[in-house]
C-alpha cells in the first residue's frame, strides 16, 4: 500500500458579500490550477471597513492537496 503525502498552502479569498463567498471564490480559484484539494481550514476571518461600513469580507485559509509528482 502506499502511502499519500499532502502539501499545505495559505489562500485568501475576499468577497463584498459574506466570509462564505470569499472561501468559495478562493477554493474555486485553486481548483483551477492545483487538482485534489481536500480540506480547507479557515484560520481567520476580517472586514475591511470603508466609511464606517464593511465593505469587504476576507476568509483566510488553510488548503490541503494531495501531492503528485
Amino acid at each position: 500500500m502506499s502511502e499519500s503525502v499532502y502539501k499545505i498552502i495559505d489562500l485568501v479569498g475576499s468577497s463584498t458579500t459574506s466570509w462564505e463567498d470569499a472561501a468559495t471564490g478562493a477554493i474555486d480559484r485553486a481548483s483551477q490550477s492545483l487538482r485534489d484539494l481536500r480540506i480547507a481550514e479557515v484560520m481567520k476571518l476580517d472586514i475591511k471597513i470603508e466609511k464606517g461600513k464593511p465593505a469587504q469580507f476576507r476568509t483566510n485559509l488553510r488548503v490541503s492537496f494531495k501531492y503528485q509528482d
